[in-house]
């Protein structure tokens, strides 16, 4: 089996629109999370959320090619051209892949086409409809913005995408199917029909995202990108690159339980898997991003489940949830939040914004006020999703 390491990371968020804006908003605590500005935002009952605010569209595309991209796919060209660029790769079309992971797809383009044919009685959609909205045109756009020619597809696992999609891209590079990747995740939900769908579910906060703490109430949405490039550890080193951390392990499980109800079974059964196959121990873990929603059922069960996992060791493990900075990013959460996993691995975890008081069923060493310094090694990235869907990513730092 090779050795998989990041060589390249690009993202847009509501925390910046490069990696290095979204590194020192998360280091600072920033919370990007306000008052929504979309249309029909007064038929809304929860209005706030984490938008991609000064996005222009016109700075990265012309006009013509603009005519095919909704806002999901922009989010992720953009991310991973700065992926690219940042690893200096110049990739073997054929054996290369193109993964990315998204929950909705073309969510914006499906409300703006609903709305035009059911809510102004118009005769036609736009043209494009269909590609834009198709959730694997991110992907697509990708593979034809590179010439990348090998595997190319979409995962949709809800919150757990991105890191389905990493993870699948981890395996493929490992295994010598391929030698590069471009793996990672896009959404864009923040439209009149995904927030009110989401509003179904009861489980929006109407005044912010608070992870574990006692006085937590939900989630907040939020919309963005994050890609990362993938090789092969001694590609990377032949070349000169500096990898930017190393995919040690990777798991997935599925509850078999609820469609919308955690498990804390299937949960840590992934986070024991990805450390069985870094081949690592639960002591050898030093920091955990949570995946962390805010909602009392998840955040008491992924609690559970870091108990099953460390046993003594999970109250003093430092966790962090960076959702309460950047919002809910659904199918892209994960590949944003393996931004502050990077950071943890510098030496300085992200913060973990909103925390009034402990919560007594989530006894975590909850990273807290400001970024906390620390020696971290090997972490694990969390993603547990709807429909008992896990994906957990475990990541070692490489030192000179």
């Amino acid at each position: 089996m090779r050795r998989v390491v990041i060589t390249g990371a690009g993202t847009v968020n509501p925390l910046g629109q490069t990696v290095a804006e979204t590194l020192a908003a998360m280091q600072a605590g920033r919370v990007a999370i306000g008052p929504l500005d979309i249309p029909l935002l007064e038929r809304l009952s929860v209005k706030i959320g984490a938008q991609v605010r000064g996005w222009q569209p016109e700075a990265h595309f012309d006009k013509a090619r603009l005519a095919f991209l909704d806002r999901h796919v922009q989010f992720a060209l953009v991310a991973a051209r700065q992926a690219m660029a940042e690893a200096g790769l110049r990739p073997d079309p054929a054996r290369s892949a193109v993964i990315m992971g998204t929950a909705g797809g073309g969510l914006v383009t499906s409300d703006e086409a609903y709305r035009a044919v059911y809510a102004e009685g118009k005769p036609r959609v736009h043209p494009f409809t269909v590609p834009r909205l198709m959730p694997s045109a991110a992907a697509s756009h990708i593979s034809m913005e590179f010439g990348l020619t090998g595997p190319t597809f979409a995962v949709s696992s809800a919150c757990a995408s991105s890191n389905h999609a990493i993870g699948l891209a981890f395996q493929m590079v490992r295994s010598g199917m391929v030698d590069q990747a471009l793996a990672g995740g896009s959404e864009a939900m923040l439209s009149f029909g995904g927030l009110k769908a989401w509003e179904g579910l009861r489980v929006m906060s109407p005044d912010g995202c608070r992870p574990f703490a006692a006085g937590r109430n939900g989630m907040v949405q939020g919309e963005g990108a994050a890609v990362f490039v993938l090789e092969t550890l001694e590609a990377a080193l032949a070349r000169g690159a500096r990898p930017l951390a190393e995919i040690a392990g990777f798991a997935m499980t599925s509850d078999a339980a609820d469609i919308v109800l955690p498990n804390p079974d299937g949960a840590a059964r992934a986070m024991a898997g990805a450390l069985a196959d870094a081949r690592c121990s639960a002591d050898a873990v030093d920091h955990v991003n949570a995946h962390g929603t805010g909602t009392a059922a998840n955040d008491r069960s992924e609690s559970e489940a870091l108990a099953r996992v460390f046993g003594d060791r999970a109250s003093v493990i430092p966790v962090t949830a960076t959702k309460s900075l950047h919002g809910h990013l659904i199918g892209a959460a994960g590949a944003v939040e393996l931004i502050g996993v990077l950071s943890a691995l510098q030496g300085l975890i992200p913060p973990t914004a909103g925390f009034d008081a402990p919560d007594p069923a989530c006894p975590v060493d909850l990273v807290t006020g400001a970024a906390r310094k620390a020696d971290v090694r090997l972490a694990l990235s969390n993603a547990f999703a709807f429909g008992g869907l896990n994906a957990v990513l475990a990541l070692r730092r490489l030192d000179p």
